[in-house]
């Protein structure tokens, strides 16, 4: 896995403040929401992309430990430990991971893979020299039955040391109905059965760590966490931006000239609206409170932003085409 810098996806300043890192975060998921680019699999992955960078970089605690780092953040405890003792340990395996429940019998996790060191670099691991750098990664990965090493001396116990195992990655699948709303799920994990609750207003990229739950640690240390990425799949009415949600809404010509009512669709239900005399084509209407819930923050939306589409009468009848006939020459007078 090649080395991923946060800062540049983000187009930031390593010394960038929170605000800033908000900020930029913002505007580049506005442009490259999949909403806004619905055929565009590069901008796609962009936006993943700069979710991820958000969710680490906008996490001050994160933030520090992928300074140090690097992408190995997540492991920064395992590094902590292994250059305050210099001792051995050994991780634990990838796990398989699947759910059950709203998805009739389906697995909705896909690409899972657990985390792991091979062929990466260490971020900003800092190794006083060549037999430090040698005893960290025998430390990791162990040396066999406590051998002896290249200057004789005799190692520690394998045993002797606690370490937590090793994290695991996944994705969950969601319709934006499922995201709309706070609900459980049970998910399956290496044959363990567990049930978590998934707050109303997750967003599409979006990861949540579950503590404990990756690969049982080593020499009766902690287990590893498991971090799950939401996919929320696109919704045929509604389109998604940050809270907000938009819509289009057919009016008759009718109704748009002479002005009136229509019932228009919303997440929560049916609503009615008050249409002026002389509605144009593609008027926008914002509904306050009626978007997408606010993520953890009960009783709080975003609005919903209503597009009006004029609908133009065929087939007219004679009496109709004279009628419209009569409007044309009234209007050139």
């Amino acid at each position: 896995m090649a080395f991923i810098d946060y800062y540049k996806t983000l187009g930031i300043d390593k010394k960038a403040s929170q605000d800033e890192v908000k900020k930029a975060y913002r505007k580049l998921a506005r442009k490259y929401h999949p909403d806004l680019n619905p055929n565009d699999k590069e901008a796609h992955t962009k936006f993943q992309q700069i979710n991820e960078a958000n969710e680490v970089l906008n996490d001050p605690d994160k933030r520090k430990k992928y300074d140090e780092y690097g992408e190995h953040w997540r492991n920064a405890e395992q590094f902590e430990q292994q250059k305050r003792s210099g001792g051995q340990g050994q991780y634990g395996g990838q796990g398989q991971t699947s759910g059950q429940g709203q998805y009739g019998g389906g697995n909705p996790f896909e690409g899972f893979a657990g985390g792991g060191f091979g062929g990466t670099d260490f971020g900003g691991a800092d190794f006083g020299g060549a037999g430090d750098y040698s005893d960290f990664f025998e430390s990791l990965f162990g040396n066999a039955a406590g051998g002896r090493t290249q200057g004789g001396s005799q190692r520690g116990s394998q045993g002797s040391r606690k370490y937590k195992g090793q994290d695991y990655q996944a994705e969950l699948k969601l319709s934006l109905r499922d995201a709309y709303t706070t609900h459980k799920q049970t998910l399956t994990v290496n044959s363990k059965q567990i049930r978590i609750t998934i707050p109303a207003g997750i967003a599409h990229g979006q990861v949540i760590k579950l503590g404990g739950q990756g690969s049982p640690g080593a020499n009766g240390g902690p287990n590893g966490d498991l971090y799950i990425t939401f996919n929320i799949a696109d919704d045929p009415k509604f389109k998604r931006l940050n809270d907000d949600l938009y819509s289009n809404h057919e009016l008759d010509l009718y109704t748009a000239v002479l002005g009136g009512e229509t019932t228009v669709e919303t997440f929560d239900g049916k609503v009615k609206l008050k249409i002026a005399p002389g509605t144009q084509n593609n008027t926008k209407v914002r509904l306050k409170n009626k978007g997408f819930p606010v993520y953890k923050k009960e009783g709080e939306f975003g609005s919903l932003y209503i597009t009006y589409t004029v609908k133009i009468p065929t087939e007219l009848s004679d009496k109709e085409k004279d009628l419209f006939t009569e409007l044309q020459k009234l209007n050139k007078r």
